[in-house]
């Protein structure tokens, strides 16, 4: 995982194994299909991750591990997509019955359902046994590391484990963590996902960018995307990161990688001034004599537009008023016709640099000239 493609290609080659370029537009459509279908179960739902989301089934008076078969079932004819389905008195709970559905280690319940409270007290210590403490919600490589030189190395140890005493050698967080696995509900679901504190955009090139001029056209074209998640969730950024780097891969090749901030005088997001931020930043920091593989932006110091400063002039400036709707004009085209309808001429119109996607999957969903075709 993570390894460079040309490292794997002749390896696929022996095997036989059918390799796929990224195809983001796919996924997140796919997403939003099967997070639908899956709201449908519930009066509440936090749609946690782009394959991920959690369901209040509180007060549901029913089987519900057949209830979770008929999830599966649904998302699987309706989005045609496997899921598994985990079912716990807390999030933690019902995340590590998740784990337990994904491996078939209760093998009692329904293939691909697993419901921890239907497991009596020895049931579950034997299952809890078996799992490592790494495959607890929350708990990475470091914790866990750390957690097993003090003898927790199960999840059965963590559970019994004193919630005082983690949280003095640890923290807050771990501390809820146990109490979470004990089923004392500490982590409430949230209706509308909190707006993220940072943003990133960045991707690799499809091939080196050897000129300065190519190399704004990315940046520019990142920050383009960056502020479209921006005024989705109604922010506004105070500072914009800028960073790029060479091809750690290849080691013979001379490497440099560097990052600058620029703050702004004040939040926004509008497009093209942030544009205008990020080309004074890559400037700062682009050197000539290297090949450089990956470049990306960062909004930082996000507050909601609401929130934003008022000064003295800003009545007086009518550009303020013209970026709103300019920026509001911009993304309403571009949501009905397509991202990219209309964009800031910086972006380029030849983008050599752009990502490689030759064996990218046809836009089944979201593309009329690749719709599947029944015959």
């Amino acid at each position: 995982m993570g390894a460079p493609w040309f490292q794997l290609r002749d390896l696929a080659k022996r095997h036989g194994i059918i390799a796929r370029s990224s195809n983001y537009t796919l996924y997140g459509d796919m997403s939003q299909r099967m997070h639908a279908v899956i709201g449908q179960f519930a009066p509440e739902q936090e749609i946690y991750s782009i394959d991920e989301t959690f369901l209040d089934l509180t007060g549901f008076n029913r089987d519900l591990i057949a209830y979770g078969q008929e999830i599966r079932q649904r998302v699987r004819q309706w989005v045609g997509i496997p899921v598994c389905v985990g079912i716990g008195s807390t999030k933690t709970l019902a995340k590590l019955a998740n784990h337990c559905a994904k491996k078939s280690l209760v093998s009692h319940m329904a293939e691909g359902v697993c419901d921890l409270n239907e497991l009596s007290r020895s049931e579950l210590d034997k299952v809890y046994q078996d799992l490592t403490v790494g495959e607890v919600w929350g708990v990475g490589r470091k914790i866990s590391a750390r957690l097993e030189s003090l003898g927790i190395e199960n999840v059965r140890a963590l559970r019994d484990s004193s919630p005082i005493w983690i949280k003095k050698e640890f923290n807050v967080v771990l501390a809820r963590t146990v109490a979470e696995l004990n089923g004392e509900s500490c982590l409430a679901l949230e209706d509308v996902p909190a707006p993220k504190q940072q943003i990133v955009s960045s991707r690799s090139f499809g091939q080196p960018v050897l000129t300065l001029e190519e190399m704004i056209e990315a940046i520019v074209s990142y920050v383009s995307r960056a502020c479209e998640k921006l005024r989705r969730q109604g922010s506004a950024t105070g500072a914009i990161q800028v960073f790029l780097l060479t091809n750690k891969h290849k080691p013979e090749e001379p490497q440099y990688s560097n990052a600058v901030t620029v703050k702004l005088l004040k939040p926004t997001a509008d497009t093209f001034a942030l544009s205008e931020a990020a080309i004074y930043g890559i400037r700062r920091i682009f050197k000539y004599g290297f090949a450089y593989k990956k470049a990306g932006v960062m909004l930082m110091d996000l507050m909601s537009e609401a929130s934003v400063p008022v000064d003295l002039f800003d009545g007086l400036d009518p550009k303020t008023e013209k970026s709103k709707i300019l920026m509001a004009t911009l993304d309403e085209i571009n949501a009905k016709m397509g991202r990219g309808t209309v964009r800031s001429a910086g972006e380029g119109l030849r983008k050599s640099w752009a990502m490689r996607s030759n064996n990218k999957s046809r836009e089944f969903t979201t593309n009329w000239n690749e719709l599947a075709v029944a015959k």
